[in-house]
């Protein structure tokens, strides 16, 4: 008897454990965290054990926070797509209350780790909460520029790590958050693409023309190209501290033409297999390229 009580109390613990990882996104979270930890070792004269982990832990709250917020806002639309509607809220495993709860809790304890790293760190992590859920959540339903308000938000985690290791936000940071920002857009636009008949549903505007069409495929090469650009600034001189070798650059380079190459074929294709290989290069394009430009700092 004893054994099934635990056992009970096992898959509930674990039930329970399940649904705060979708309630806060748990992997889009871990890769925000990700960028974040990028963006400090690329600022920081010397890596603190400390800084980091408040830097993970907050980042982790603000970003779990948002996606609280995020689905308590959309449950209704939620439930109305098969992409979404298992989510906690839908499908009734979570109340309203227990995920606004987690939200606030998340939102005081982000804003509370990231305020100790440096006041800036903070506003910063507070600003992309504000955007996400007040700006882009409300926006999705009403206008395709929902993608570009929300890239807003999405750009902030690469440079928040170096504004939360230098406290200072000037050309390097503002560099970071460019790469980022224009990264979203392929990468956003190729898996509204995906989901494009889904999204409709509940009713999102998430591709620029509105339709899976020539023009949306190519403003997502125009975006790769911008991406491409910026991501490469770096290795010219004059972006500060923030400096990239050449081999590096060229490694960068080589890996934004495979991103590029997967746009077009999307733009010859326009097909739901030819947006998710853009949109799955796009994933693997962001990782690679802060890992290369962190090794590239550090073996430079």
């Amino acid at each position: 008897m004893k054994s099934a009580v635990g056992s009970v109390k096992n898959t509930s613990l674990s039930l329970i454990f399940t649904d705060f990882k979708e309630i806060t996104k748990a992997k889009l979270a871990v890769s925000v965290v990700f960028s974040s930890i990028a963006g400090y070792f690329l600022g920081a004269y010397q890596i603190d054990l400390v800084s980091l982990f408040l830097l993970a832990f907050g980042g982790y709250c603000m970003v779990g926070a948002s996606n609280a917020y995020n689905q308590v806002i959309e449950k209704d639309l939620d439930a109305l797509m098969n992409r979404t509607k298992n989510r906690p809220i839908p499908s009734g495993r979570m109340t309203v209350a227990t995920a606004m709860t987690i939200a606030i809790v998340m939102t005081i304890l982000g804003v509370i780790a990231l305020y100790i790293l440096s006041p800036k760190t903070a506003m910063f992590g507070a600003i992309s909460i504000f955007l996400y859920t007040s700006a882009y959540t409300p926006l999705k339903t009403k206008t395709p520029l929902s993608v570009f308000v929300g890239a807003l938000p999405g750009a902030i985690p690469f440079m928040l790590g170096w504004v939360a290791a230098t406290n200072d936000f000037g050309i390097e940071p503002g560099t970071l958050f460019m790469i980022q920002f224009f990264w979203q857009f392929p990468h956003f636009w190729a898996l509204g693409w995906m989901l494009d008949e889904d999204y409709k549903k509940g009713g999102f505007k998430m591709l620029p023309t509105g339709k899976k069409d020539a023009g949306t495929a190519l403003q997502i090469i125009l975006y790769t190209i911008w991406m491409i650009v910026i991501s490469i600034m770096p290795a010219f001189g004059f972006t500060g501290r923030l400096h990239l070798s050449i081999p590096a650059a060229v490694l960068v380079l080589l890996a934004g033409l495979v991103m590029l190459v997967f746009a077009f074929k999307l733009y010859e294709k326009r097909d739901n297999p030819a947006a998710r290989k853009l949109m799955l290069a796009s994933v693997t394009y962001i990782s690679l390229i802060q890992i290369i430009y962190v090794i590239d700092k550090f073996i430079g």
